[in-house]
């Protein structure tokens, strides 16, 4: 008997292949040593995509730990001194979203 596709819909067809390729995207992103800081915000390929997110350059640097923070600017040996302005710990993109009491405030609003 020979099978014909002629009557499979197209919107079948795509979906099937956007969620193996989803499938498949989230096996590579699982196996990966890179993108650690990234994995840290979106572990979760298929939820990421769900999102309504406006990229910005700033955004991109934050969860990608390229943002300039005093620790990236020390890891490259651009300053000797990673310590916050407030004078607690290293100032990293963690440490400034979630606990610098400078940016309280900030961070009180966007919840």
């Amino acid at each position: 008997m020979i099978e014909s596709y002629k009557r499979v819909p197209k919107s079948i067809v795509a979906r099937e292949l956007e969620e193996e390729s989803i499938r498949k995207w989230q096996r590579e992103w699982t196996q990966t040593t890179k993108g650690r800081t990234t994995k840290d915000f979106f572990p979760d390929v298929a939820e990421r995509l769900k999102m309504k997110i406006n990229l910005t350059q700033n955004l991109t640097a934050i969860i990608t730990g390229h943002g300039k923070t005093r620790a990236y600017f020390q890891r490259f040996k651009i300053i000797e001194n990673a310590t916050c302005r407030c004078g607690k710990r290293d100032q990293t993109t963690d440490r400034l979203i979630f606990e610098c009491e400078l940016l309280t405030k900030e961070r009180n609003r966007m919840k």
